[in-house]
């Protein structure tokens, strides 16, 4: 399988996002909400995004306070974190405000029950200018309206959703050399939607092409292989399904 990273049509909707949030005018309160189920590639894509561009990732977590998300984000700037909780805040607005740079969050959900975490990541932007882009699950839309000062300064918010069946052609077309037929990648697509499950079936597709010597995957293989509840070493040869 090829270590590529599939531009899908949520990661282009990010890459345009990002674009956008980036050159809104200094009265624009630049913070953005990415939300959506597991599995679409959320994370990858961020860090993808932010790896190429010098942004902060921060992954939250479930112990995540005021204090902590504040050193974390201390750290990632290249700062020596300071034991006081307002000191952090300092060193991080002087780091931002002579280098900007932005910020991103993902596993907001676990801050939500938190407002003084919540609050402090608005004054950032409000103090600094940068853009802060906040991630989550599907239904993190719906709790962080509960913080309407907070939502009413979200620009935009984009939602990751499900793969189509050209998102699925193009995932297989980059991630493996084996050829598909268009019913199997249409089954397939009303069959999985998350990425790491495609990249599973990928695996064992590719292992069944060299024991098999299989030129093309077509629906029915697609369909015994999800089907299938042995270990995939142990299934028969391809040939004998069409016996």
């Amino acid at each position: 399988m090829k270590n590529t990273f599939v531009r899908t049509k949520n990661v282009k909707k990010f890459i345009s996002l990002m674009s956008e949030i980036q050159n809104l005018p200094p009265n624009i309160p630049k913070i953005a909400l990415v939300y959506g189920e597991h599995g679409l590639g959320k994370t990858n894509t961020i860090i993808w995004w932010a790896t190429r561009n010098n942004a902060i990732y921060i992954r939250a977590n479930n112990e995540m306070t005021q204090g902590a998300l504040l050193k974390e984000i201390a750290i990632e700037l290249g700062e020596r974190p300071y034991f006081l909780m307002q000191d952090n805040l300092n060193v991080i607005l002087k780091h931002l405000r002579t280098e900007p740079q932005i910020i991103i969050v993902d596993e907001v959900d676990y801050l939500i029950g938190n407002k003084n975490v919540i609050e402090i990541l608005r004054d950032i932007q409000d103090m600094t200018g940068v853009a802060i882009v906040l991630v989550g699950m599907g239904l993190i839309d719906k709790k962080i309206s509960r913080f309407k000062h907070f939502e009413d300064r979200i620009y935009k918010k984009l939602k990751f959703e499900h793969f189509d069946n050209s998102d699925i052609e193009m995932i297989l077309g980059e991630l493996t050399e084996l050829k598909f037929s268009k019913e199997a990648v249409f089954y397939l697509s009303t069959r999985t939607n998350q990425f790491r499950q495609l990249v599973k079936i990928i695996n064992k597709l590719e292992k069944l092409s060299e024991t098999n010597e299989i030129k093309e995957i077509d629906e029915p293989m697609i369909r015994r292989l999800l089907n299938a509840r042995e270990d995939i070493e142990t299934l028969p040869k391809i040939e004998k399904m069409h016996a």
